[in-house]
């Protein structure tokens, strides 16, 4: 039995995502803008997705702009923007300090060019309190950007009391919603955000595509200049099987979003209480009720977190040590980190993210598989941390 559990990462496409991109592959593959039957064919397959991407966040067709992921999506949001405000001054830019690297590197290269930029702190639970934001924003502010749900610990964001201080100055506030699009019921008015980034391959969607919600009367600088697709915001010839794929799991997210979300919560309940019954010296990490319900970050004391990844993964349990964007990084999670937590406990700290796929039956192998695999790799640093006797002076 293998067993994936690491679904913030990335998803297996669905099915109906698969049929979607199958028939724009082969019968829909007119180049969208092009005039001829073939091409109106395609833009009627856009314009479908486009219309089910907005459905999912309570938007308007016309405010959402295609992109190839959360990664372009959020550079497009921030660089836009900032680059949109500049003339007017405002150049102020807020993000916090558990974003994801799409949005913390972005900052730091408009702070290399004249932007001033400000990470706001996290609690002991990785959430952003708004006195926080109150205390360092200014009217020279264009732009705050806070994470809806973070893709480490599942930290869900009070964005409707950020969002309304930063209106109070007349910034802008951009939130990055691809860990919690398909897991949280969105609608933009609700939380009263200016731009909104996703993407497919977190919701059972391909990778490659994903969108940016731009709210009407938002001024934004394309970041891609050439053709006038996206309605002069992002040029490039649409891919029409990823648009396709994007539109699927959108609708695939508002057929799913309340009774899968409850279908994991339990899930996850099972796993996390399990994990802390039978394994000693295990703690969550992030808030144990504010967040999606796929995910639960847990800390294993004297056990380092590479190891473990790759002794359950020989067990054919595939988790993760938190972003997939920083694997290879010998550095502690730098979410845990803000949140206070000492590099020891970052680094001992393993994500289990939920899917759609996952069973009670998987769940109870866990459980069952965890004890031994920690105890063995305890048992081992212990070992080799215990110094050798010295030797006995030979003759006498």
């Amino acid at each position: 039995m293998r067993i994936y559990l690491d679904h913030n990462a990335t998803t297996p496409a669905d099915p109906s995502v698969v049929a979607a991109m199958t028939s724009a592959l082969q019968q829909q593959f007119g180049n969208a803008s092009s005039v001829h039957s073939f091409g109106q064919t395609a833009k009627t397959v856009v314009d479908e997705a486009r219309a089910a991407v907005a459905d999912l966040i309570g938007a308007g067709p016309q405010e959402i702009v295609f992109t190839s992921g959360g990664t372009e999506s959020d550079n497009l949001a921030i660089r836009g923007t900032a680059e949109a405000l500049f003339p007017t001054k405002r150049r102020h830019l807020i993000a916090t300090s558990i974003e994801h690297e799409a949005v913390l590197h972005t900052l730091k290269d408009l702070a290399k060019r004249g932007w001033a930029t400000t990470l706001l702190p996290v609690d002991d639970s990785g959430v952003v309190g708004p006195q926080a934001l109150d205390a360092v924003i200014t009217d020279d502010t264009a732009l705050v950007s806070v994470m809806h749900a973070n893709n480490e610990i599942g930290t869900i964001q009070p964005l409707a009391e950020l969002a309304a201080i930063a209106h109070r100055h007349g910034a802008l506030f951009h939130t990055d919603a691809v860990q919690s699009i398909g897991k949280l019921r969105i609608d933009v008015a609700d939380i009263g955000v200016d731009l909104l980034s996703l993407s497919a391959h977190k919701c059972y969607g391909p990778k490659g595509i994903g969108a940016l919600w731009v709210r009407r009367g938002s001024r934004l600088i394309p970041m891609m200049t050439g053709g006038k697709q996206e309605r002069n915001r992002r040029a490039g010839t649409e891919n029409v099987p990823g648009i396709a794929g994007l539109g699927a799991a959108a609708r695939l997210a508002i057929r799913q979003a309340e009774t899968e979300a409850g279908r994991l919560a339990a899930l996850r309940d099972l796993l996390e209480a399990g994990i802390l019954q039978r394994v000693s010296g295990t703690l969550v990490n992030g808030d144990p009720t504010r967040r999606v319900s796929n995910t639960t970050n847990i800390s294993f004391d004297r056990v380092e977190a590479e190891s473990l990844l790759i002794a359950l993964d020989l067990e054919g349990i595939a988790v993760s040590t938190g972003s997939a964007c920083s694997s290879g990084t010998l550095q502690p999670s730098h979410v845990l980190r803000a949140m206070g937590h000492s590099p020891h406990r970052a680094q001992s700290s393993i994500r289990f993210s939920l899917g759609a796929g996952n069973t009670v039956e998987e769940i109870d192998r866990v459980i069952a598989v965890l004890p031994k695999v920690v105890n063995r790799l305890r048992t081992v640093a212990r070992a080799s941390s215990t110094p050798s006797p010295q030797s006995s002076p030979v003759g006498g």
